[in-house]
């Protein structure tokens, strides 16, 4: 006896990996950047920091376009690209590297983590994303998390007010800056957009050069190296990974992913610093990952399931380059 297939389903297909891999790839690197940032900090100011970090990513990211010859994105992608570089790459980097030396690092994540709820609540309101209880209930109980990981990693008398006000105005300026980026990925490829993002960031940064060329003459190798790490590795490589996984999902689900940094964080902390987390810290992160792990849950039933259609930005880079054997 056969069965007809019922025309209204349709089997489930293979999930493609690439974007929640990038997703995850930026989370880990972001998370590693703390430990450098504690021990470069040690010896360059925030904006020396900040400008070195983003002149090592521009040059590495500006290597890798003229081989990969994808050019200067159109003119449409430019007010996203001024926005995400003036505030998220410049602004938020010199706020963070700033406010890090007033507070303790477990004060900074607290704050600093309302930055994922003000990304969905602005894509909401400037980029019409909606708002599901899924996401919303994955993003509270990783903020949560998140308290429990800065309450129990504070330590005592470290914390100034304005400390918490430059912590809480880069959780602004990256929010800002995330939500412009979104709108810019649909007129150029993710490597475009990270690159001139970071350069403006850059330009932006350049009235620190001279405290740059300062600490650099005075710095231990141990802090230098650490500041060229960054450059490379969570500014090059993680900021477009990240702009790879934006283009092909919601601002408010990207930054809830990031509510992994902090569990991240604390493994990290006691793998390479021999920092033992106490029993409350590894329940925090623990939270952390649980509130992911529910907002980026999706709903089907069946053998049905919606294919999301492709990003603007991810048909135009495949016709470009089809043929050609790149991703």
């Amino acid at each position: 006896m056969t069965t007809t297939p019922d025309p209204t389903t349709t089997p489930s297909a293979p999930r493609d990996w690439r974007a929640p891999a990038a997703a995850c790839t930026t989370v880990l690197l972001w998370a590693s950047a703390f430990v450098s940032i504690r021990s470069a900090g040690e010896a360059y100011s925030p904006g020396a920091l900040a400008l070195g970090r983003l002149l090592t990513g521009s040059l590495a990211l500006g290597a890798l376009l003229l081989l990969r010859r994808e050019g200067i994105p159109p003119r449409a992608a430019w007010p996203g690209i001024l926005k995400s570089g003036l505030l998220w790459f410049g602004l938020y980097m010199v706020l963070l590297n700033w406010g890090e030396q007033q507070v303790d690092a477990g004060t900074a994540a607290m704050v600093v983590n309302i930055g994922p709820l003000l990304i969905a609540l602005l894509g909401a309101r400037m980029l019409g994303e909606a708002l599901s209880g899924r996401l919303l209930t994955g993003m509270a109980v990783s903020f949560a998390g998140a308290a429990v990981v800065g309450l129990s990693m504070s330590g005592h008398g470290r914390a100034s007010v304005l400390g918490v006000v430059l912590c809480l105005l880069a959780a602004v300026a990256c929010a800002l800056g995330v939500v412009g980026q979104k709108p810019a990925l649909q007129y150029g490829s993710a490597l475009q957009i990270t690159t001139f993002g970071c350069l403006v960031g850059a330009v932006g940064c350049l009235p620190f050069a001279g405290a740059l060329v300062s600490d650099v003459a005075e710095a231990p190798l141990s802090a230098t190296l650490n500041m060229v790490y960054l450059g490379l590795f969570p500014t090059a490589l993680a900021f477009t990974t990240w702009a790879y996984a934006l283009a092909r999902t919601t601002a408010g689900r990207m930054g809830a992913t990031t509510y992994a940094v902090p569990a991240l964080v604390v493994l990290m902390s006691w793998l390479l610093l021999d920092e033992v987390p106490a029993p409350l810290t590894v329940g925090g992160g623990l939270l952390c990952l649980a509130g992911v792990a529910v907002s980026r849950l999706r709903t089907q039933t069946g053998l049905t399931r919606r294919i999301p259609a492709q990003p603007v930005e991810g048909r135009r880079h495949d016709a470009e380059h089809r043929g050609t054997g790149r991703p």
